[in-house]
């Protein structure tokens, strides 16, 4: 393939934690060395790879030299600053391209974007004071959340207004960001789809899971997700109409909502790999990883068959004691992410139960 790199070829990672730490991984498998720059020394990806680079991300000369070593830059987190990106993509090919980055990086955005390629959301608005917090409620009903439009993660930067009263309260918590009310999604199931596109166009995608969260954080996903045809090809649509829009290369995480009249609307995209697609690592013959390390080095796409069903299980804080309970049970495949400091609500690994596809 054109533009492709050839094994031995240096994949350099913008982040070292548990995502960089699997990519990296699954790079090394296939005879690509991986570089990765973090300004956490020690982090969790550096122990697995050829070579790392500890500095700040806004040392954009750390940046270049980082980018100029290597024959491909990916990123293993959505917050990538953009004057980062920018400086890398000077060096080498940023795949994903900056406009990924762009896009998931603030709600507001975000949610113009997919609605404009065919891909629905819920119904939104703009928050920048008080007043305008009023007359999104009342545009849009109650209950609804209110969520900063940048960096919120796992819960964080978001609050639920139910009632008027609770309108002053939820806009203080913002600590004056920015912020975009959206409505209450009444859903059946939320979803996910990973899905790939590479360098030449191709896009590929896993079978949907079904994930439960709690407090925020993604706790179980079990795919394949049992869903019809139609609503599974219905988020394949979707998902490859933004991947085509976004020039993207590599894989891309989308979170859904199925409502009761049959409706799928997406919450959220995620440009890397993702916690919902974790299940894929024994499941199916190529995981996300390899994915989206293939896309990244512009070679063919792997096959997103499963062989198994599976339930992932995310090790959170103090779950990860129990490492040695998942080594004795049948089926169970564990992943622990070789972070130094368990602290609640940390993700700190995982297991995938593995089963008989139906």
């Amino acid at each position: 393939m054109a533009d492709a790199l050839a094994p031995c070829a240096r994949i350099g990672i913008l982040g070292g934690g548990q995502l960089g730490r699997m990519l990296a991984l699954s790079a090394a498998r296939l005879g690509l060395d991986v570089v990765i720059f973090d300004p956490e020394p020690g982090c969790p990806a550096s122990r697995v790879a050829v070579e790392t680079i500890t500095a700040a991300y806004d040392d954009l000369d750390a940046v270049a030299k980082f980018a100029a070593s290597v024959d491909a830059v990916t990123y293993e987190f959505e917050n990538v600053p953009a004057a980062t990106a920018a400086a890398a993509a000077e060096h080498a090919p940023l795949r994903p391209g900056a406009l990924a980055l762009d896009v998931a990086q603030d709600r507001l955005t975000e949610k113009t974007f997919l609605n404009e390629h065919d891909a629905p959301t819920v119904a939104f608005r703009a928050v920048d004071t008080l007043e305008d917090l009023h007359t999104a409620i009342s545009e849009l009903g109650l209950p609804a959340i209110l969520k900063t439009r940048r960096f919120g993660y796992d819960g964080k930067g978001q609050a639920v207004v139910r009632e008027m009263s609770d309108a002053e309260d939820a806009f203080v918590a913002m600590n004056g960001q920015p912020a975009i009310l959206e409505a209450f999604a009444d859903f059946t199931m939320e979803l996910s789809i990973i899905a790939a596109r590479g360098l030449d166009g191709e896009v590929a995608a896993y079978p949907l899971s079904e994930n439960r969260h709690s407090g925020g954080i993604l706790r179980e996903s079990f795919a394949p997700a049992e869903i019809s045809e139609e609503l599974s090809n219905r988020a394949f649509a979707m998902a490859a109409s933004v991947l085509k829009a976004l020039d993207y290369v590599g894989v891309m995480g989308m979170e859904l909502f199925a409502l009761k009249d049959g409706t799928l609307l997406v919450n959220e995209i995620a440009p890397r790999v993702h916690n919902t697609g974790h299940w894929t690592q024994d499941a199916c013959t190529v995981c996300q990883f390899e994915q989206h390390i293939r896309a990244v080095a512009g070679w063919p796409l792997g096959d997103t068959t499963p062989h198994s069903s599976a339930q992932m299980i995310n090790l959170i804080g103090h779950d990860a004691d129990g490492w040695k309970h998942w080594l004795k049970t049948p089926n169970a495949l564990l992943h622990l992410y070789g972070k130094r400091e368990t602290r609640d609500g940390r993700k700190m690994g995982h297991v995938n139960v593995l089963g008989p596809l139906k």
